[in-house]
């Protein structure tokens, strides 16, 4: 006699003995005890959960002798010849040969003759999704009132397929996956009866492979049974392991161990060795995503044996490894690798993608809670302003003390680039004031390059503070002073000679304290003659700005032409305006754009002002409206953010969160509120 596979020869032959799907069972056992017995049956579910069964022992129910019941006798003739598949009063139809619309004819044509013997004639049709619509078109109407005699059984693996119009006339009825413990349980029970020892580690890599399906855990037994899994008549889980090409539960908890430690070598080593062994990586990458799983509800539940498809010795191992981590790492850990498993599971080199993820997983950096932050936050406003804690600064309460968590100091990542805020001079106006100690150059012309003098405590966030020398010119161009260890971004501020001359024209004398429109004055020199234009007094640049504004309301690109314009006579009388640049001196000189400027002065002065350019050499330091304001907005720029990088509360945060300035952004009263900001 042939060999007959474990899935046929340990087959449930009733209701009682269907695993996992007690929802169809008792609904039709209870149909079956109050004679309320449909025509129609749907039953759908992935391969392997009990469809097929269950419509044969649903016809060994109806058809029995001793029937209708639920516990068929399996002893009559209609209980046997079902079992074997032999009954003629039972057909067993294949959906995806019967397909046409003539096959569906052929089965009508035999409906209206009543059952040879049995009770009823029932049609059990077998992946019913593979009919045609016009099969189904023409089983409308036999299929919404059979014959009294007749009973359907549809079972589909693909509902969605079905019209709409079939799903209307039968009864449906969803199978569900089937457990990894009922199925270890019925494992367990074949394995008892065919005599051979065995493993729970090794049932339930059985039963976790067969994902929810009976049928393909019977398979994977017969295959295991069949090969070396039979270590001195005794199933091992090392064996199954083998045969089927997956890692081993502790295999796979080892692995989770090295990721919770922060273990990244001996994650590589296990992967090594899982290749060299030849397992499919893509395969062990979706069985540790289900392990991390697991090891967050173990954490998370007070009970998870009820959560958990895991034998007692694997859900111990579970919680032990669980109770090491915290929930956070552990919810982070698995979200982290299910963001790289499809790159793992689909991409060229699974084994390099699955390596890298764990390293960068056990690497990964300590959290510190958000609760703990906002405590260390409030406790530090709190002795800032209560004046509390002892007169110490929160940061340097810190200093040098390992974070929760065991990351590193912020203060040592930030190494030297950290300043002693001690040493840092406060800040002020950067135009008036000079930040630098190094003597400026004294009267007289310089020959070469401005020169420079260094801040004494480096420079805020690597932009320099200027500084202008108080008496000196360097050939007609205001003195600079710089730190050493910067780099000058952007125009510098100009400062023009008050008693002076140049090129034969009067020097403009600016008031000594004022600023238009919230802009500081620019103090020039007190003795000194250059040989370059002046710097235009306040009210001239005041009178400038509202004629280009005017200018830009009729054309905009004209504004911004004048803007780079050296600013070298303005009043009732006239303008005169002056070019390093000559395209920029052409655009300005174009006939239509000479009749806006005219205009523009027509209506800030009065009268017919005249109009006129000079093209001015090339480096005879000509100040533009561009760049005066680009050197104030830089002046502001840097001493709003000395002002916040120097105030107690933002150093104590850099401090203690590791954070570091990455930007200032200035608004229209940004230098009233970094003033007060820094005086706070």
């Amino acid at each position: 006699m042939s060999y007959v596979v474990l899935a046929r020869k340990y087959r449930p032959q009733s209701f009682e003995d269907l695993v996992g799907q007690g929802h169809v069972s008792t609904t039709l056992e209870n149909a079956i005890a109050k004679n309320r017995v449909a025509h129609a049956f749907l039953f759908t579910g992935v391969r392997g959960v009990g469809k097929t069964t269950s419509a044969r022992i649903l016809a060994k129910s109806l058809n029995c002798v001793k029937g209708p019941t639920s516990k068929p006798c399996q002893t009559c003739p209609a209980c046997l010849e079902i079992t074997v598949g032999s009954d003629v009063d039972v057909q067993e139809i294949d959906g995806a040969s019967y397909t046409g619309v003539d096959d569906v004819r052929k089965l009508q044509e035999s409906l209206p003759y009543r059952p040879s013997r049995d009770r009823f004639k029932i049609f059990i049709v077998d992946e019913v999704h593979m009919l045609s619509n016009n099969a189904w078109n023409a089983f409308l109407k036999t299929l919404e009132e059979p014959p009294p005699h007749v009973k359907f059984i549809f079972a589909t693996t693909e509902v969605h397929k079905i019209p709409v119009t079939i799903l209307s006339r039968c009864q449906r009825y969803d199978f569900k996956l089937i457990s990894a413990l009922a199925i270890t349980a019925r494992l367990r029970f074949v394995l008892e009866q065919e005599g051979v020892g065995f493993e729970d580690a090794a049932l339930s890599i059985i039963a976790r492979e067969a994902a929810g399906s009976m049928r393909d855990a019977m398979s994977l037994l017969d295959q295991v049974l069949a090969w070396v899994g039979v270590d001195g008549e005794k199933l091992t889980a090392e064996g199954v392991a083998r045969v089927l090409g997956v890692a081993d539960r502790s295999v796979l908890h080892g692995l989770a161990a090295a990721l919770v430690d922060g273990d990244a070598e001996a994650c590589l080593r296990t992967v090594g060795d899982l290749a060299s062994q030849g397992y499919d990586l893509p395969h062990v990458a979706r069985d540790f995503l289900a392990h991390l799983r697991d090891l967050v509800v173990a954490k998370v539940s007070n009970d998870p044996s009820g959560l958990l498809d895991l034998a007692d010795r694997e859900l111990a191992d579970v919680k032990a490894l669980a109770a090491r981590a915290d929930a956070d790492d552990l919810t982070r850990l698995h979200q982290g690798f299910s963001r790289s498993f499809d790159d793992i599971t689909r991409g060229g080199q699974p084994r390099a993608t699955l390596e890298m993820t764990l390293v960068r997983l056990a690497r990964r950096p300590p959290l510190l809670p958000v609760d703990e932050l906002m405590r260390r936050i409030a406790d530090m406003e709190r002795r800032l302003l209560g004046g509390g804690g002892g007169g110490a600064a929160p940061g340097a309460a810190g200093h040098g003390r390992p974070m929760q968590g065991g990351g590193t100091p912020p203060g040592q990542r930030r190494g030297a680039s950290s300043a002693d805020p001690s040493t840092v001079p406060p800040a002020g106006n950067v135009a008036a004031v000079p930040r630098s100690t190094a003597p400026a150059p004294a009267n007289g012309p310089v020959d070469g390059p401005p020169p420079f003098s260094a801040r004494q405590n480096g420079s805020v966030n690597g932009r320099p503070a200027f500084s202008a020398p108080q008496n000196g010119a360097v050939n007609g161009r205001p003195a600079f002073s710089a730190p050493q260890n910067g780099a000058v971004d952007g125009p510098p501020p100009f400062s023009a000679p008050q008693n002076g001359s140049v090129n034969g024209r009067p020097a403009f004398s600016p008031p000594q304290n004022d600023s238009v429109n919230g802009r500081p004055a620019f103090s020039p020199p007190q003795n000194a003659s250059v040989n370059g234009p002046a710097a235009p007094s306040a009210a001239d640049l005041a009178a400038l700005r509202a004629v280009i504004e005017i200018v830009r309301e009729k054309r905009a690109p004209l504004g911004s032409v004048l803007e780079h314009a050296a600013l070298l006579r303005i009043g009732p009388e006239g303008l005169v305006l002056g070019f390093e640049n000559e395209f920029l001196g052409r655009q300005a000189h174009d006939p239509a754009a000479r009749e806006v400027i005219r205009g523009a002065l027509a209506a800030h002065f009065g009268g017919s002002p005249d109009l006129s350019f000079e093209i001015l050499r090339p480096g005879s330091g000509a100040v533009t409206l561009a760049q005066i304001e680009g050197a104030d907005r830089k002046a502001r720029l840097d001493s709003a953010r000395r002002a916040i990088a120097d105030h107690p509360l933002v150093t104590a945060a850099i401090e203690l969160l590791g954070a570091e300035l990455r930007d200032v952004r200035l608004g229209h009263e940004d230098a009233a509120a970094a003033e007060r900001m820094s005086t706070r």
